[in-house]
């Protein structure tokens, strides 16, 4: 009898124990990124804060380094639901919802205060219409201030880049901004970009310093120029398959923690933007070129002539009017 009660002890530690399991609900967070990327630690970020906040009841897997596909490939996997997760770039998802390439427009913002002002109520606005398409925006991280960097000379005005094959994101901004200055966009995604520039298929790329750093671009790059010429946001999205699948409560905790995490890596990329710069001189594999950017500033202008339509204009007059 003792023997019989032993047995139905353990099946009954042993169904609680699956049932505990089971009841985890287990979400994939992918993006490019490494992990050493401040976007790349907001993720981790949140994923602990899921964590802390669900008591274990949700569990955030992050994928890091384009291990889960591109950045079009996530966004889709979000669509279709394979993927529950992403942090992504405006630019690639200004290809399923054209008004949010309105934040990869050039020198649209003051400064970063600017940008988070915008990004939080402008940003927010814009996102809605993703809802229809699958994917809901959960608030915005930062990939950094994007600069210039090529192999061939240094670039201290637009002339410097006439000719100059530079890998953009496939995003209308991007390819007028660099048709404006001169250069001939190519598009490429960034799992393929270091190889790119190695060979040669492109004589240089755009992109923050936690980019050029954390993957190494200095290695196959001589020169950076600080022209600053777009904020790159990061949009954390969620999947809309995966967040009405979620309880009330699970969804409160995913906002909640996707809200205290981007506030967070906001601080820690602004911080760490200085450090990368000065990691990426300490390596004197590449010449850091201050520049002028005014000049820049005039040549891109035309690119809000060609896509203020796209965009919007009274979306780029909204952002305006939050510069002060």
């Amino acid at each position: 009898m003792n023997k019989r009660i032993g047995t139905l002890s353990a099946i009954v530690v042993s169904l609680a124990l699956s049932s505990s399991v089971m009841a985890a609900t287990v979400l994939k967070l992918g993006h490019i990124a490494e992990s050493t990327n401040p976007y790349g630690q907001g993720a981790d970020k949140f994923a602990e804060l899921v964590k802390q906040k669900s008591n274990g009841d949700i569990e955030i897997k992050v994928f890091p380094s384009s291990s889960l596909g591109t950045q079009k490939e996530l966004i889709e996997g979000l669509i279709y639901g394979t993927v529950d997760m992403t942090l992504t770039g405006t630019a690639e998802l200004g290809t399923f919802q054209p008004q949010m390439a309105i934040f990869d427009m050039p020198f649209l913002f003051k400064d970063r205060a600017h940008a988070f002002k915008a990004l939080d109520t402008v940003g927010m606005e814009l996102a809605k219409p993703l809802e229809a398409k699958g994917l809901k925006m959960l608030g915005y991280m930062e990939n950094g201030i994007r600069h210039m960097t090529n192999n061939s000379r240094p670039i201290k005005s637009p002339a410097d880049m006439k000719g100059l094959k530079i890998r953009v994101m496939n995003n209308p901004v991007y390819v007028e901004m660099m048709k404006s200055l001169g250069a001939s966009p190519t598009p490429m995604s960034l799992a393929e970009l270091y190889s790119g520039m190695q060979a040669g298929v492109v004589d240089g790329q755009e992109n923050p310093a936690a980019h050029i750093y954390t993957k190494r671009f200095y290695e196959v790059q001589k020169y950076a120029s600080l022209t600053g010429h777009a904020y790159a946001a990061e949009p954390f999205l969620i999947s809309m398959s995966t967040w009405k699948k979620l309880k009330p409560e699970q969804q409160a905790i995913i906002q909640s923690a996707a809200t205290e995490a981007i506030a967070w890596q906001r601080q820690l990329a602004e911080a760490k933007d200085t450090e990368f710069w000065d990691s990426i001189k300490k390596t004197g594999k590449m010449e850091v070129i201050a520049v002028d950017r005014k000049p820049f500033m005039e040549a891109t202008e035309s690119v809000y002539k060609q896509l203020a339509k796209k965009v919007g204009q009274e979306n780029i007059d909204k952002i305006k009017a939050l510069e002060k």
